[in-house]
């Protein structure tokens, strides 16, 4: 009886270890982000819907590790980004950065210079939408410095 209780107390104790640090998303995170060259930390990428002529849009689900980002980048067309889960970080050149939380839904405006992704100490999630497709283009930037992500 008590080798039950001990191993039900490690399963309780390891089971609420691993839940209070997953990220509980929506979505699954998908594979590692083939698109890592453009980002500081690990990311992953899971596509929910890939341009094509029927839905004329490109949506998908990244999630990153603590302190991981984008870096400086653009959209000729915008982006949309929904936030799911963790806490983010989203900042416009030349303005303040924005705390982000499940929730939060960001207009990224054409040609808007920007970076986004997880805070330092915390996972994070959000839905990409790139919308006005198959204009929209995306440029890649230098990376986004330590001094500027703090």
């Amino acid at each position: 009886m008590k080798k039950i209780l001990f191993l039900l107390a490690v399963i309780t104790i390891t089971g609420g270890y691993v839940m209070a640090n997953e990220l509980n998303q929506p979505f699954k995170q998908g594979e590692i982000n083939p698109y890592s060259k453009f980002f500081t930390g690990t990311t992953h990428l899971n596509m929910l819907v890939t341009k094509d002529t029927v839905w004329n849009s490109s949506i998908g689900n990244v999630t990153f590790d603590k302190g991981a980002r984008t870096n400086w980048h653009k959209h000729s067309g915008g982006q949309i980004l929904l936030v799911t889960a963790g806490e983010g970080r989203y900042q416009e050149k030349g303005k303040e950065i924005q705390i982000l939380r499940k929730g939060d839904v960001v207009k990224i405006p054409p040609n808007a210079k920007h970076w986004h992704g997880a805070a330092p100490d915390q996972n994070f999630a959000h839905i990409s939408i790139e919308p006005n497709l198959p204009d929209n283009q995306t440029t890649w930037l230098e990376p986004v410095s330590d001094k500027e992500y703090k």
